[in-house]
């Protein structure tokens, strides 16, 4: 191979290479045409620096400038042309993941407070509209504020291990939110307005109306010179702000060991307003908690003046009164996490 043909030839590899870049259209094009013109074993370049050792001596070194400056354009030309297919894929990927940010969104589902925390709050609100507190206890109890504290005798069946969650010998899960009230009193003076809401538990079976958990709602008022009147009327004004104001409140004799004299409590029937059906057994009445006058006795665990104050104490369950408002009739459907009940509140 003569110098003269060796420089032609390289004039024509890169005459052909050019006309081959303009027609490249995308990354695998690019990249045969590298393979083609550099590939080490049978790249058009690399065939003809190879064949340099058979040019005589003196034009080796015109015919090797020319063929490194020919490799430089063609490695410099194929990096530019990939950038360039790089960011034209990149653009044309942008435009077609582009959001548009004005069209209206996907709206999650939002989550719904549950008809327990729901009459929970709305009973707390009513309490303290009328100047009550919250307050709340722990829920593993001793003996002494569960029972002992609230006048219940060690004889009384509600102490029994077949009725009550003991965790030791004087440690249970509290039956009541009671020892709230004593906690209470011990650390603060006359007068004291409190409500305490929380859960209780009791060896109770699973049935339509009960369950081994569930929560108490309690209050508790002592001042001087508190009336079964002040009593009632606490109870009608509750009643009302919570039924509606067509609701009437009765108090029924009753025994209850923390109070003197005591009176089961019931509202007139929210599904017939009182005029008598299958719910209320065709009384017209509904039986919603227990009440009374703060025993005297009581104020000897915590250092009140008998003589002095006087108050009285309420207490029912939550999820009766959420039964009574929703019209819900299996205690159950509280526990079960069934979306299908609870997407309705």
């Amino acid at each position: 191979m003569s110098s003269k043909t060796g420089i032609e030839q390289l004039r024509a590899i890169e005459e052909q290479f050019d006309r081959e870049c303009r027609a490249v259209s995308d990354a695998r094009v690019l990249e045969d045409i590298r393979n083609r013109y550099l590939s080490r074993k049978s790249g058009v370049l690399t065939t003809e620096l190879q064949n340099l050792k058979s040019l005589p001596p003196d034009r080796r070194a015109e015919f090797g400038k020319l063929a490194n400056e020919l490799k430089v354009k063609i490695e410099s030309a194929i990096e530019a042309l990939e950038a360039s297919i790089q960011e034209r894929e990149k653009r044309s990927a942008l435009e077609r993941e582009a959001l548009d940010i004005t069209l209206p969104g996907n709206r999650r589902t939002i989550g719904h407070r549950h008809p327990l925390t729901i009459v929970k709050k709305e009973i707390e609100d009513i309490f303290i509209s009328m100047g009550y507190k919250v307050e709340d206890g722990p829920e593993v109890e001793s003996a002494f504020y569960n029972f002992d504290a609230l006048n219940i005798p060690a004889s009384h069946p509600a102490r029994d291990p077949r009725d009550t969650f003991y965790v030791s010998e004087d440690l249970l899960l509290r039956t009541h939110t009671s020892p709230v009230q004593v906690r209470t009193m011990e650390k603060i003076n006359p007068p004291v307005r409190i409500i305490c809401p929380g859960r209780v538990f009791r060896r109770d079976a699973f049935d339509p109306t009960h369950s081994p958990m569930f929560h108490q709602v309690e209050c508790l008022l002592v001042d001087e010179g508190i009336t079964f009147a002040d009593l009632k009327g606490t109870l009608e004004l509750f009643h009302k702000r919570f039924f509606g104001e067509k609701a009437k409140t009765r108090l029924r004799p009753s025994f209850f060991p923390f109070v003197e004299p005591g009176a089961e409590v019931d509202v007139s029937c929210v599904f017939c307003d009182g005029s008598g059906c299958r719910i209320c057994k065709s009384t017209g009445w509904i039986e919603v908690m227990g009440s009374g006058m703060v025993h005297p006795h009581l104020y000897k665990s915590v250092n009140y003046d008998a003589e002095k104050y006087t108050g009285f104490a309420v207490g029912g369950g939550i999820e009766r009164y959420a039964m009574l408002k929703y019209n819900i009739n299996d205690l159950q459907l509280y526990f079960q996490n069934d979306w299908r009940f609870l997407e309705q509140f």
